[in-house]
């Protein structure tokens, strides 16, 4: 019993390789039988077929992933909105492009189903992993109440303990200022006065003298 459970995986194996090249086989029949976009559609789902299980552990709060199949004159399989899988001009050619702000690169080429899927499943791993270190990064920089290094508390409070007794000191120097000015501006004011009063009174004064 258990040699025969053993080779239970085995054989399914093998009866999904036989359904896989059936449906290449057919796809490839498609190019003289039927219109070439649906033989590309067919390749471009068997694609996606084999990257189901890895679109289904993909996190579904993780919204910057498509996962769809575009229908329109060359059929492709949308990973996001930069990157997606289409066939080559001999339509039996995978072709894993990107679009970047220098142009459109080409992540990888294969004629066979499984290379392609590997580099799908890197480039999703991978984006994954940076958002993850965004994500990361701003909690970090966003948290409030996060203490500051001790050289930064040092270099804020150094001055402080320079500046603080330098304000009573300006503040002394500017009461005793005014105090003079006033006590001058009195003095001339008195002896402004004093003078008034003895040229009006000169005349009476002036038989004392």
């Amino acid at each position: 019993m258990s040699e025969m459970r053993d080779n239970i995986p085995d054989d399914r194996r093998r009866l999904g390789d036989a359904i896989r090249g059936a449906q290449v086989a057919a796809a490839d029949r498609g190019d003289v039988v039927i219109d070439m976009k649906e033989a590309d559609r067919a390749r471009i789902e068997i694609l996606a077929e084999d990257l189901k299980p890895v679109f289904d552990e993909v996190p579904a709060d993780d919204e910057q992933w498509d996962f769809a199949i575009s229908t329109g004159l060359q059929p492709r399989l949308w990973i996001d909105a930069t990157a997606h899988v289409m066939m080559g001009r001999d339509r039996r050619t995978y072709r894993f492009v990107r679009d970047t702000r220098l142009g459109r690169i080409v992540v990888a080429e294969a004629t066979e189903v499984k290379p392609i899927s590997d580099a799908v499943t890197n480039y999703i791993a991978e984006r994954i992993v940076e958002r993850q270190r965004m994500m990361e990064g701003e909690r970090i920089s966003l948290r409030d109440g996060v203490a500051e290094p001790e050289p930064a508390r040092q270099m804020e409070t150094a001055p402080q303990a320079v500046v603080t007794p330098i304000v009573p000191v300006r503040q002394h120097r500017s009461m005793v200022n005014d105090f003079v000015n006033a006590v001058i501006w009195l003095l001339i004011g008195a002896l402004a006065g004093a003078g008034a009063l003895l040229a009006f009174f000169w005349d009476r004064l002036s038989p004392y003298f």
